[in-house]
């Protein structure tokens, strides 16, 4: 590791002073990510700003039937939270299907959502990548791309966001709450995280100086009918080479409403409301569960060793609304797909 200083924040203005003073600044929390990257010599922060103090790690119900997840409350605290699991089962689902049960402890929610891609190339500092170098090519275009994406990559960067816990918050419309210089302000998830374009070394639409300081899940009824699917190369703490949350509302026979985000696939959860909106109405069968899967999947392009992941995708979403619809959520303690 390279030298740094080190700022103990004990309200969230002083997180944002500090961010604000020097823009190489970065956010220490549960720090299971960022550390490794240090480690690794791929982040180079010239100051690091430990907001672990700060009173953010609450989990309160909403009045509307919603939920608001403080930014360092633990993924394990999320997860085995009573109004978490009560009304939005598939987060809780979701996050049990990712990391260890030691991580889950240490990582926090606003981490998560920050988390770097696990490109092989962007760890690997001998090799050229746009996301860690602007500008220097991206390696995994004609190299090792089995992982890499196929919706909404760019001839910059073709990397996916890791998190299995966006995938389910992208499904569940959920609002990131932030606070920085400017003061507090909204983000809808749809709007957090970027396709990497020209610039894929920015993750997200953060300003400088703001900090992630709770997420905001608006009430639904979606809970009885849910999955979180994760296809993976083991069944154990691996990244998804697919995953699906899904959640749908039928009544005699028809949808009434589907939500459903991709992860593994791009540099974002990726979701298509146009295409869960034309399912309303529709029978809740096989046929249009595919036909749903085939417009979601419109535009998809392999690599060549990730060519395979299109048609995973198709099935993997088809098998997930199946669950969902069946009222038979993927059991994440058995990791075996049923």
């Amino acid at each position: 590791m390279k030298p740094f200083s080190f700022t103990r924040a004990e309200t969230v203005q002083d997180a944002i002073a500090a961010l604000s003073v020097n823009p190489d600044a970065q956010v220490l929390a549960g720090g299971t990510n960022l550390i490794d990257l240090m480690k690794y010599d791929v982040l180079h922060p010239a100051a690091l700003v430990d907001i672990n103090r700060l009173p953010l790690k609450d989990i309160t119900a909403l009045d509307d039937g919603g939920i608001r997840i403080g930014a360092l409350a633990s993924n394990t605290a999320v997860a085995y939270d009573e109004n978490v699991k009560q009304r939005f089962p598939l987060l809780s689902s979701a996050i049990l299907a990712g990391a260890s049960p030691q991580l889950r402890n240490a990582a926090t929610t606003g981490g998560n959502l920050l988390q770097r891609t696990r490109c092989y190339y962007f760890y690997d500092t001998a090799t050229p990548c746009n996301k860690r170098e602007p500008g220097s090519g991206c390696s995994a275009i004609g190299g090792v791309n089995r992982i890499h994406a196929i919706l909404g990559a760019s001839s910059a960067c073709i990397a996916v966001h890791p998190s299995d816990m966006c995938v389910a918050l992208r499904a569940l419309d959920a609002v990131v709450e932030v606070e920085g210089p400017e003061g507090q302000r909204e983000i809808a998830f749809a709007d957090f995280h970027r396709l990497p374009g020209d610039e894929p070394q920015t993750d997200n639409t953060l300003l400088p100086g703001e900090i992630i300081t709770s997420i905001k899940l608006p009430g639904n009824a979606l809970a009885g009918n849910y999955t979180y699917l994760k296809i993976r190369d083991r069944q154990s703490y691996a990244f998804a080479l697919i995953s699906v949350a899904a959640a749908i509302d039928i009544n005699n026979g028809q949808v009434t409403e589907l939500r459903l985000a991709l992860g593994g696939v791009a540099h974002k959860p990726w979701r298509d409301k146009v295409a869960e909106a034309e399912c309303a109405g529709k029978p809740a069968d096989e046929t249009t569960f595919g036909q749903f899967a085939d417009r979601l999947l419109i535009g998809a392009r392999g690599q060549g060793q990730n060519d395979f992941k299109i048609e995973l995708a198709r099935n993997t979403i088809v098998r997930a609304i199946r669950q969902a619809a069946a009222g038979t959520p993927q059991d994440q303690t058995v990791k075996a797909i049923q």
